[in-house]
């Protein structure tokens, strides 16, 4: 085994080793907690770079070294499981985005965490999570895959639940854990279904091979592919699964820009690009997903222009921008164009979220924006890199999103007319909400005491906005981009379809501008259905509380009164003939031989009789 083949398995462990010190030593002392965390990202982060820069192996495989885990061949079935990592050219692309960001966010959490309970419970969270992430991107074959896609979840549990003694927060680590396993049902049948028709788990070999089910029997490859995208649905919060994500955002600020922003819920699109080229086996499959994809878009834009809470915003923003790259993968013909907005999105969505929590932190721990405002001159520095992030969503030039998400929606153009409008009108509701939620606390008078005594962030949680500033700048530049990814560009699409995506900015910013610029003190639109959600949450609310609460009531019934009172008669039963025989039972010798006598004396009886 070279250096270079060793490489993979350091970044995949660094984190894991990480963790485990944190949780047995970390009590010792903060700053050790923290050291050893921002070491260990910060080791996969260089480390995962000198790995962009090696060579790829012959024909692009990746590779690495295998371990032997199950092999069944020599009992008769094919069924072997190895453990590998893959360092193809897309995991080494998703390698440099999870760490990089990741270490950005280490570090900023030494700022925002400084006075937070559980201090070195939380870092090892990240640490375990990190090595969770990595796991999925270096995964050579679905079985490793799954298992670290649930260790994902239950590393978001843990961290979504990190103020546990909050009944929402546990709640919401709840809610997670249970609506990712929903989805994850659905994905681990894809799996099976790939296996039992392709006989293999093997990317490379799935990939690769032609599979029997993609001929007569496409619907079956089409049942198995949007099965496999249901672990997508719940991971990547697409509709009808999405709840969980606003929900998550009860965890610390910087759980919800690495987790879900940045790096776990881009897992599930991740795994379409890494699957493509099964999936454009089966047009049926890149239908749904499309439509799963825009639709989600445009309905989480119009939950985001309504919420008030600095946070969840944000986190109906990132589910809209997860649904324009899970469209792009049903529309592009090809995984590079989603993994482009990908790693633009991760830099520009993480830079928001951290100014979020360095608002948070200079407001107190405030998070409705309508007791902020006139926060500009007090908070200078995160009012200027918010802002950068702002332009960088809305997809306003030269910011990194106006490359990648206007290359989506003019996929959209050439694919699907009914999808373009969609994503073009979701570009409106996107600079409406990304605008609003600016103005409204950087801008007007100030609405709280909070609001009137906030200050600017510490230094450390500063700078990593300022390194995420710039890359939501240059990240997505032509000059740049062809050095990490070649997304290709459709053809035949007019000029005016740029006047259409230009035409609705412009609108959702002039909007924002008239209705939010001058800091009013509430809301002038008011529009419950989109402030309610859509009552989706409160359809699965009367769901859980009355049709699973009616069915626990029904078995609780049944057990104490049907099963426990056949159980109870049965007893009653057993306790009366004993009672009875216990009658019997006097200890006196003249009454046993008059118990016999009187036996033999009915038992002669009964065989005269007869």
């Amino acid at each position: 085994m070279n250096r270079f083949e060793i490489i993979p398995w350091v970044i995949l462990f660094a984190p894991l080793g990480a963790a485990a010190l944190v949780l047995f030593f970390g009590g010792l002392s903060k700053r050790l907690s923290a050291g050893v965390a921002i070491f260990a990202a910060v080791l996969t982060c260089v480390l995962s770079w000198m790995l962009w820069f090696t060579p790829l192996p012959a024909e692009g495989a990746g590779g690495g070294v295998g371990i032997g885990w199950i092999d069944l061949r020599p009992y008769g079935c094919n069924f072997t499981i190895e453990i590998g990592l893959l360092t193809d050219y897309l995991s080494r692309l998703m390698l440099l985005v999870v760490t990089t960001v990741a270490s950005l966010v280490f570090v900023y959490s030494v700022g925002y965490m400084a006075k937070e309970e559980g201090y070195s419970r939380y870092f090892a969270g990240l640490c375990l999570f990190l090595f969770s992430m990595l796991g999925i991107v270096l995964a050579e074959n679905f079985v490793m895959m799954f298992i670290f896609w649930e260790l994902v979840g239950v590393s978001s549990y843990i961290l979504i639940g990190h103020y546990f003694g909050k009944n929402s927060a546990a709640e919401a680590a709840k809610q997670a854990f249970t609506v990712n396993r929903v989805g994850d049902f659905g994905f681990l049948l894809g799996i099976l279904m790939l296996w039992f028709y392709a006989g293999t788990f093997q990317f490379s070999e799935l990939l690769g091979a032609t599979l029997p089910l993609a001929g007569g029997n496409s619907w079956i490859l089409a049942i198995a592919l949007v099965l496999v995208f249901c672990g997508t649905i719940g991971k990547s919060a697409q509709m009808p699964l999405h709840v969980w994500l606003p929900n998550s955002m009860e965890g610390p600020t910087p759980v919800s820009s690495l987790l879900h922003a940045a790096t776990m819920v881009a897992a599930g699109v991740y795994m379409l690009a890494r699957i493509f080229p099964v999936l454009e086996n089966s047009p049926v499959a890149l239908t749904v997903i499309a439509w799963v994809g825009g639709i989600t878009c445009l309905l989480a834009g119009f939950m985001g222009i309504q919420q008030n809470d600095i946070k969840r915003i944000l986190a109906y923003s990132t589910i809209s921008q997860l649904g324009y790259m899970v469209m792009a993968i049903g529309v592009a013909g090809n995984g590079e164009v989603s993994m482009f907005h990908l790693v633009n999105h991760a830099f520009f969505k993480c830079l928001l979220f951290l100014a979020a929590g360095s608002v948070i932190v200079g407001m107190h721990h405030e998070q409705d924006i309508w007791k902020m405002g006139g926060l500009k001159n007090k908070m200078p520095f995160t009012f200027l890199l918010m802002g950068m992030g702002a332009l960088a969503l809305s997809g306003v030039p030269p910011f990194s999103g106006y490359f990648s998400k206007d290359l989506i929606i003019e996929w959209a153009w050439v694919s699907n007319k009914g999808l373009f409008w969609i994503s073009a009108g979701a570009v409106l509701l996107t600079t409406l909400y990304t605008f609003r939620l600016y103005f409204v606390v950087f801008f007007g008078p100030p609405r709280s005491d909070a609001a009137k005594k906030a200050h600017e962030s510490p230094l450390v949680m500063i700078l990593p906005m300022a390194v995420l500033a710039g890359l939501s700048l240059i990240s997505g530049w032509p000059i740049l981009a062809h050095y990490y990814i070649h997304p290709a560009h459709p053809e035949g699409v007019p000029f005016f379809v740029s006047l259409i995506i230009y035409a609705f900015l412009l609108v959702g910013m002039v909007l924002a501008g008239m209705l939010y610029f001058q800091g009013p003190k509430k809301d002038p639109v008011l529009i419950p259905f989109f402030a309610n959600r859509f009552y989706i949450d409160d359809v699965y609310g009367w769901g859980v509380r009355v049709l699973q609460g009616g069915f626990a009531a029904i078995c609780s019934f049944v057990d104490r009164w049907v099963i426990d009172g056949l159980v109870k008669f049965s007893a009653v039963v057993a306790w009366g003939f004993g009672f009875l025989l216990r009658l019997l039972q006097v200890g006196n010798l003249q009454a046993y031989a008059f118990y016999f006598g009187a036996g033999a004396i009915l038992l002669f009886y009964l065989l005269l009789a007869k």
